[in-house]
């Protein structure tokens, strides 16, 4: 047994394919995170199940998923930095010279959200003498204390870079959070397919392995009627010309078991991440197993309301967000700029050499306005930010249409399915008749050996018949849960 250690995870994404079309071999990577969780891999009857949690936890794309999810997340913490606090330090002094003037400074600054605004505090002492045009630079023995605030009232009053980056990485956040989703959506879903296509590849080999064996059984028979003249020798030449068409079918039934067990170890892994290639000891007992649900029954919920929590729509919505906020930045460069800022400042303790006139306290308000007579950057800027909405406006209809349409196909799929494989076992029934009727009659001498062997293989093709019709109505099933995010049939709860 091997053991699977791996963070849990939670859920993602999905390719929706018509049930009754083959599946291809590719796969998609994927992978979880969160807390430990353990899995075993039994080296008894394989489940899909198993299969749905060992790819669920240890699948590279999932995890893949999870780490650009995580960059994400730094990305947003990134952001938030530029409003961090920030300490800033300043000395000057003259070493030589006429005037011995010289100060320290300590500020700190803190960008705030509304308005642009941005506060202030700083601490200056001076010591010394400065010539007249650095006057300013004087304080008083204990120094000033300043304090201050700067408010965008146009261009930058509502959103800047700073905003907008932050709001910007949260909804990227959100978005990568949703790609896990889908990830784990579309991964599941390859898996449950590659899982079933093994397990039909399976009972295919089985078929051909009995009809075989049901050739060499009557080589053995022949060989002694026709050593004993009983027969013709013709009938044991036809009947080695069968026995080598059904080893050819048999050697390409397992050639097809081969490939569908590697594409299957594709998602069943071990501990270390390694690929787990099945075997047919394996294989499941399908008595055992739960048949493929009924159309009915899967449409008890309305399916337009699961469409619209699929991950693709909601990136769809948090997209169209984040357009508009670009199309708002870029209008914000439109407009002028204004700012006004205030200030009080205050000098303690024994006058300094400045005099009296630093011995005060001082208010000073201020404005500054700008603005670019061609402002054709920022329109053109704006006009490209609208454009891009737009088209992620009609991208996410055309995707809602796809999925609800895709659904559809599915149910269809699966309703047909499920009659072509009633029908396949009553045709298997009917077949298995024929055969026991037609070796009858040639044990009775009133029947041709061409005619067993016909029947023979004519059942043989009504049972692959009936194992493919229900690969394709499990298939329509796994793609139909992986459409509707059934979590629970595709192991994600």
């Amino acid at each position: 047994m091997t053991r699977i250690r791996r963070p849990a995870l939670w859920l993602p994404g999905l390719a929706l394919a018509a049930a009754l079309v083959p599946l291809p071999a590719a796969a998609q990577d994927i992978a979880p995170v969160g807390d430990p969780i353990e899995v075993a891999l039994t080296t008894g009857p394989l489940t899909p199940e198993e299969v749905l949690r060992s790819s669920a936890l240890t699948f590279p794309s999932i995890l893949e998923a999870f780490e650009r999810e995580a960059a994400a997340r730094a990305d947003q913490l990134g952001a938030d930095g530029a409003f961090d606090l920030m300490l800033k330090g300043e000395y000057y002094d003259r070493l030589t010279g006429y005037y011995s003037g010289g100060y320290g400074k300590v500020e700190a600054r803190q960008p705030l959200r509304p308005y642009g605004a941005e506060v202030f505090g700083s601490y200056r002492v001076s010591n010394g003498d400065f010539p007249t045009y650095e006057n300013y630079n004087y304080t008083n023995n204990l120094g000033e204390v300043k304090v201050g605030a700067l408010f965008s009232l146009l261009r930058n009053r509502d959103i800047d870079s700073r905003r907008f980056a932050i709001e910007d990485t949260r909804l990227a956040a959100s978005q990568a959070k949703l790609d896990v989703m889908l990830v784990q959506l579309n991964v599941q879903h390859e898996a449950l397919r590659a899982y079933w296509r093994w397990v039909a590849a399976g009972q295919e080999i089985h078929v051909f392995e009995e009809l075989l064996e049901i050739a060499e059984a009557r080589q053995v028979g022949l060989a002694r009627e026709v050593g004993e003249g009983a027969r013709a020798r013709i009938s044991l030449t036809e009947n080695e010309q069968n026995l080598l068409r059904r080893r050819t079918l048999l050697e390409q039934a397992r050639r097809d078991f081969q490939t569908a067990s590697n594409s299957l170890g594709y998602y069943l892994r071990g501990a270390d991440g390694q690929m787990v290639i099945p075997t047919r000891e394996m294989l499941p007992d399908l008595a055992r197993m739960k048949p493929v649900t009924a159309p009915e029954a899967l449409v008890a919920t309305p399916v337009s309301e699961v469409i619209q929590s699929r991950p693709e729509l909601q990136t769809f919505k948090i997209a169209l967000e984040r357009a508009t906020n670009k199309v708002a930045l870029r209008q914000n460069d439109l407009k002028p700029s204004l700012n006004a800022s205030v200030e009080l400042s205050r000098d303690f303790g024994q006058i300094g050499p400045g005099g009296p006139g630093f011995d005060s306290t001082d208010t000073v308000v201020g404005l500054t306005f700008s603005v670019p007579l061609q402002r054709r950057t920022a329109q053109g800027a704006v006009q490209r930010a609208e454009a891009e909405l737009r088209e992620t406006e009609l991208r996410q209809r055309r995707i809602a249409d796809q999925i609800s349409t895709d659904v559809s196909n599915i149910l269809a799929n699966l309703g047909a399915a499920i009659k072509l494989a009633n029908l396949a076992d009553a045709e298997v029934k009917q077949a298995n008749q024929m055969v026991a009727a037609e070796r009858t009659r040639f044990r009775l001498g009133a029947g041709e050996f061409f005619l067993v062997n016909a029947r023979e293989e004519t059942a043989a093709n009504a049972q692959i018949g009936a194992i493919r019709a229900q690969l394709a109505g499990r298939l329509a099933e796994a793609s139909y849960n992986a459409a509707t995010m059934n979590l629970k049939a595709l192991g994600l709860e």
